[in-house]
Order: structure tokens, then C-alpha cells, then sequence
């Protein structure tokens, strides 16, 4: 019996030993392991990694004008409009078409119709009063007939010059007209350009007197 007890206690006495070297663990927690915790932990060797950047947001296409149109140029216009484009670099963006149009060939200096030739004759007196003795009595069928013709020029400033003569002498009725044979137009469309490109576009044609401007189909 005594060997029992004796062999008891000494096995408890292990047991309690054991215990508090850490070698049964604790119920607590690890604060007899240090040297396990240490490892666990290894701080020398920790790595801050960044979070990945966000996702970059997709970027909205430039708006595009469907279609814009420049025309009524003359041949010779067509081709300064067109080399003022090239800094553009437009390639199929930009297409020409060429069509039939008129231009003036002459301009006319006229007193309008009188309605009549009693009225065309009266008109004409009342002229040769004033000094003006170069005029003719138009009485063909045309839409000018009783008008009174004053003068025919090629040029539009020849016109005018004579047009402010007869004004000095006091023939203040007289007014000109354009009159012309056929002659192509060219027309420019523009696709899938951006606003920045319309813009130097509608600047260019606004520098050109006879270029008409608008969207197209």
C-alpha cells in the first residue's frame, strides 16, 4: 500500500513538473511557448503587399458627326478648299462629288420692265433727258421684255462702274443682274469626323464667299 501512494505522489509530481515546463501546453493559451509563438509569427520576414489597382474606367468614344456637307464651289475653289483639308489627313473620311450648276457669264444693267412700249418709251425719254443715250428697248418674249437694257460686261466690277455713273446722272432705276451658261459645282461630305475636325472644316468654307454649308445624309 505504502508503495502505491509512494509511487502515486512521484507520478503526479512528473506530472505537475511537466506541465510547467510547457511541455503539456496550457489551457490558457500560449504564453508557455514562446519560442512556438516566435516562430509563427516570423515578423522579420513579413511582406506588405499593395492592394491592385482599381479597374481603369472605359473611355467614352468622341462623339461623330454623321455627315456634313460643303458645296456650290466652283472648280478652282474646290481645289484651294480641298489643299487647305490636307493638314486634316481626312483620307475616306472625305468624299468629292461634282455636279452640274450655273455660274455667271455676263451681267446686265437694267432699267425692270415698264409693262408696256408706251411705258418702255416714256422710261426711254425720260433717259435721253438725263444724258443717257446708250440703251435699247428689250421686246422679245423673255421675262425682261419692256425692261430697258443699259449696257452688257462680262465682269461683275465693270457693271458696277457703270452702275454708279448713272446713279451721278440721276438715273437712280437701274439696277444688274447676272446672266449664265451651265458650269459643275463640287460638293465635299465629310463622315465620322469629331467635333474638332467640323469645326477647322466650317472655319475653311466660311473663308470661301459661294461655299454653301449644312449635315447631309
Amino acid at each position: 500500500m505504502l508503495k502505491f501512494i509512494f509511487w502515486s505522489l512521484l507520478a503526479a509530481n512528473a506530472v505537475l513538473l511537466a506541465y510547467s515546463q510547457g511541455m503539456l501546453g496550457h489551457f490558457s493559451g500560449n504564453e508557455h511557448e514562446p519560442a512556438r509563438m516566435k516562430n509563427q509569427l516570423n515578423a522579420g520576414k513579413m511582406v506588405m503587399v499593395a492592394a491592385p489597382p482599381a479597374p481603369a474606367e472605359p473611355s467614352k468614344a468622341a462623339e461623330t458627326v454623321a455627315c456634313l456637307a460643303v458645296g456650290n464651289l466652283a472648280a478652282a475653289e474646290a481645289r484651294r478648299f480641298e489643299s487647305r483639308l490636307a493638314s486634316l489627313q481626312l483620307g475616306d473620311r472625305m468624299k468629292r462629288e461634282t455636279s452640274a450648276g450655273s455660274d455667271a457669264t455676263s451681267h446686265i444693267v437694267y432699267i425692270p420692265p415698264q409693262g408696256s412700249k408706251e411705258g418702255a418709251e416714256k422710261k426711254a425719254g425720260e433717259l435721253k433727258a438725263l444724258g443717257v443715250t446708250d440703251y435699247f428697248i428689250m421686246s422679245d418674249s423673255s421675262a425682261m421684255k419692256w425692261g430697258i437694257s443699259l449696257g452688257v460686261f462680262k465682269s461683275e466690277a465693270a457693271a458696277q462702274a457703270l452702275l454708279a455713273s448713272l446713279v451721278k446722272q440721276g438715273v437712280h432705276s437701274a439696277r444688274i443682274a447676272s446672266r449664265g451658261g451651265s458650269a459643275e459645282k463640287v460638293e465635299f461630305r465629310f463622315r465620322g469626323i469629331d467635333a474638332a475636325a467640323k469645326a477647322r472644316i466650317v472655319d475653311i468654307a466660311g473663308s470661301f464667299a459661294s461655299a454653301e454649308t449644312g449635315s447631309c445624309k
